[in-house]
This record gives C-alpha cells, structure tokens and sequence, in this order.
C-alpha cells in the first residue's frame, strides 16, 4: 500500500472513530474537555486535527460544524485513535527516510509472541519533512485461539506544544469515556505509561474490544501501540478480549529493540506558543469550578471533576445516584447562534425565551443523542453581547452510561440560575 493510501484509509477510519466517541455539544468543547481530563489524571491531552465549529445542544439542536477531521476539534495536524498525523504526499526531493517501512514492520513482528503467524502485515517510513511523517508498522496476529489486528506508531512530541496538550497518553475523563480501564504509572527516569481497555465504540461497553498502551518518555518520545480482537479495527463484533495481554503491549512498547528507531526520529520544528491574544477570552477554569460549585445544593458530593478554561464538568451526587453536570462558557456567540436559539427542529420539550435585558434563553429536556434511557436537560443562554453560558446534566455519570437515577439532580429552575449568573464572566 502506497503512502497516500495508507494516510487516507487511517485518517477514515480515525474520523469515523471521532463521529461514534465525540459528538460535540458547543464550539471546541470536545478539545478542552479532553485536555483538561488529561491534565486532571496524569495528564495529558489530545488536541487533534479539525478546525470544527460546533454549538451542539440536545435532540440534534444548535449543531453547526465545518471541518471536522481527528479525535475532535482542536490543533491542526493532531490525530488521536492510535496514529499520529501523517503526509499526503512525499515530495520528490524529499530526503530518503531514516527509518525504512520493512525496518519497523521487521522490530514489530520481532517482539510478538512465538507460535502465532503473521498477515496483512505493512510498514511505514519516517520522513523528516516538512511536514513530519512518524514510522509505524501494522498487522494482523493470529494463533489458533482467533487473530488480532495490531498496528503501532513512533512520534517524537511538539518541542512548541506543552506535552500535556499533544499526543495519546493519559486518562479520557469519564464523562466523555465511561466505559474505559485506564491506567497511568510513573516511570524511573521521568517515563510514563499507560495501559487502557476500551471498545472500538467506545460510548458503549459491548462489541469488539481495543486496548492500547502509550509510554511516553523523558525526552517527549510516544510508543502507541493498540490491538483489535477479532482482526482489524470493526472487522469483528464480538466481545472476546484480544490476544495479547495488556502485558503483553506494554513489553512491546518498552522494548529496548525501539531504541535505533527513536534515535533516528526526526525533530518537529517548534510551533509558536499560544500568544494572550487567543486566550483573552476565555473564562478561568478556577472560575468556571467556584462559581458551578456555589450552585450545586449542599450536602451532596462532586468527583470526576474536569474544569478547562470555558469549560467544567463534574460528576454531582445527591445520594440518590450520580449526576454528570456541565457548563460551558463562551464569547462572540451571537452570529454562531443566529437562528439557533428558538425551538424549531429540537426533539423532546422546548421553550425559548427573551428576558426582558435582551438575553435570549433556550430550555430543553429531551433524550440522550447516544442511544439509552438517559435524560439530558439544557438551559442555555446568549448575552445581547454575544457571551454565552450554556449548562446541560444528565440522569448519570456520563450520557452514553447507564442512568444512575431517574431524573436529572437539578431543576430546571436551578439550571438556569446557574445560565444567568454573570460572575462566570466577572471575577
């Protein structure tokens, strides 16, 4: 398979990867929800490729995207799902590779257990660019016990990116990821290691199996490799586990046979760190915790606890079962919003209000977009000014997990207390 096929059959699949586990609710919430949970366990976040703007509210309303490419919008050049971002193309006066295809696929087949055959197998060559393109090695396992398809990648991180905000590393909160066994640990030297067992779907907790280990080293180095039960990547529907073990995994991705690999990767070039002008307008995620807080009635316990700046989601129990709730603060939303703020075209119940200051509110209750018996209630609220603070819960943990309780903790009433308190916005 040539270079160009190779990019275009990963980049669809990690797309459609991205439709099933991100379906955005509001301009780059999926990116800040996914940096902030990383950060929050160990930390680390994916930022992906995409330039998608989205305002996504309940029952298929206030959804407006453009691009849309990678694990959810975020940083261009980023894709999460197992494989970093590749070329389109190799420039004829490109250097030849320092790490050929046959050399990866060669070190990959070395370190899989004995007794099994190999097929399907193909390898891809690091290039140094402009842009940058990361070996990787893929193939499909099998033994008599069944087969398992396996891919690997090698990338050197962003020296311009804080290591927190790129890569494949870390724990997905579990509002956005319910079902996942995430683990991260320490490594001597400065090396960190995590091991996840997931779903090819992961929004539910049935069909085929993924499981997949990120060691990140000291010096900014990402092994990735992931394993698909039953074949390749939703070539099975069963629910057996794959192959090899989490163990297993990790001893591949530890191997010191890498080491020649990882010498010869090449250096990305430094991107600019972020300027204060494209961070000025985001409400402090300290903020967006004190003030949701403040909100939430006494007695009851918050964990899980996710906040970014503009973003915050937690986890609220009652003692009568476990209530996801998040807010979601913005500015310069009046054109995005334009004809979106009114009940036309939303399932479940609606009302949609003008207060008497201009500020135009959007109420709705209505079912889960993922599927199940989950609730999702919304109060959302546009500023005549264009700031907007839209706060949505759910009758569970996380929308794609079981309910937790039969109705939502908090009223509608209290929800849209927490929409018109401007202290979001003002210290």
């Amino acid at each position: 398979m040539s270079l160009d096929e190779a990019f275009e059959t990963e980049l669809t699949d990690a797309m459609s990867r991205t439709a099933g586990a991100f379906p955005p609710h509001s301009a780059d919430l999926v990116r800040r929800s996914v940096a902030r949970g990383r950060r929050m366990r160990l930390l680390a976040a994916a930022r992906v490729a995409g330039t998608a703007v989205a305002v996504a509210a309940v029952g298929g309303t206030l959804l407006t995207t453009g691009a849309f490419g990678g694990h959810g919008a975020g940083d261009p050049g980023r894709l999460r799902a197992g494989a970093p971002a590749r070329s389109t193309g190799q420039s004829p006066s490109r250097a030849p590779s320092s790490v050929s295809g046959a050399e990866m696929l060669r070190t990959f087949k070395s370190l899989l257990p004995s007794g099994g055959s190999v097929s399907a197998a193909s390898g891809t060559a690091s290039q140094a660019g402009p842009p940058v393109v990361w070996p990787t090695a893929k193939l499909t396992y099998s033994t008599a016990r069944g087969s398992a398809g396996l891919d690997i990648a090698l990338t050197r991180l962003d020296p311009g990116i804080p290591a927190d905000q790129q890569g494949e590393g870390g724990c997905l909160p579990v509002e956005v990821r319910p079902y996942d066994k995430c683990t991260t640990e320490k490594l001597p030297g400065g090396g960190v290691l995590n091991t996840t067992e997931s779903f090819t779907y992961p929004s539910s907790d049935t069909g085929q199996k993924r499981w997949y280990v990120v060691l990140t080293t000291a010096d900014r180095v990402q092994l990735t490799v992931q394993e698909f039960a039953g074949g390749g990547e939703k070539a099975s529907a069963g629910g057996a586990d794959p192959l090899l073990s989490i163990a297993q995994l990790t001893s591949i991705v530890r191997s010191p046979a890498w080491n020649k690999v990882i010498t010869a990767l090449p250096t990305p070039e430094k991107t600019p760190s972020t300027t204060p002008t494209t961070t000025r307008n985001r409400v402090p995620g300290a903020r967006m915790t004190q003030v949701l807080r403040s909100h939430l009635p006494r007695g009851g316990t918050v964990s899980d606890l996710n906040a970014d700046d503009g973003l915050i989601q937690l986890v609220y129990d009652d003692g009568h079962g476990k209530n996801m709730v998040e807010a979601d603060a913005q500015y310069g939303m009046t054109d995005l919003l334009d004809g979106h703020m009114d009940c036309t075209g939303v399932s479940g119940h609606c009302e949609a209000t003008t207060l008497s200051d201009g500020t135009r509110v959007k109420k709705v209750q209505g079912s889960s977009e993922k599927g199940g018996a989950a609730q999702v209630w919304l109060v959302d609220a546009l500023y005549p000014d264009g700031r907007r603070l839209a706060v949505r819960e759910v009758n569970s943990y996380a929308e794609s997990a079981p309910v937790t309780r039969p109705h939502p903790a908090l009223t509608m009433s209290q929800l849209l207390d927490i929409a018109l308190d401007k202290h979001f916005f003002t210290s």
